[in-house]
């Protein structure tokens, strides 16, 4: 026959040996989710970045742009002169 003791042993031994496999395993896997995750901070930050460079050169792009049209309204008004100094000829 078995003693309580003896039954509280092959019965509890295992489970407390589980129990601890399993904290280590869940502590593994969480280790492993955070380097992930860092690197998706630092790939994020990457974009993040690249992102303010095309914003820069849109703005720049934006201004040639501006520039160009005002250039390009001087450009009309002079030849509308002219062409009215022609048209009287």
């Amino acid at each position: 026959m078995v003693t309580n003791a003896q039954l509280y042993i092959a019965v509890g031994i295992p489970l407390v040996f589980n129990a601890t496999l399993i904290g280590v395993l869940i502590a593994y896997i969480n280790a492993k989710f955070a380097a992930v995750d860092e690197k998706f901070k630092v790939i994020d930050e990457r974009f993040k970045a690249i992102d303010e460079k095309f914003n820069g050169i849109n703005a720049r792009l934006d201004h040639l742009q501006e520039m160009w049209r005002t250039e390009l309204r001087r450009v009309e008004e002079i030849l509308d002169l002219r062409l009215k100094h022609l048209e009287p000829r």
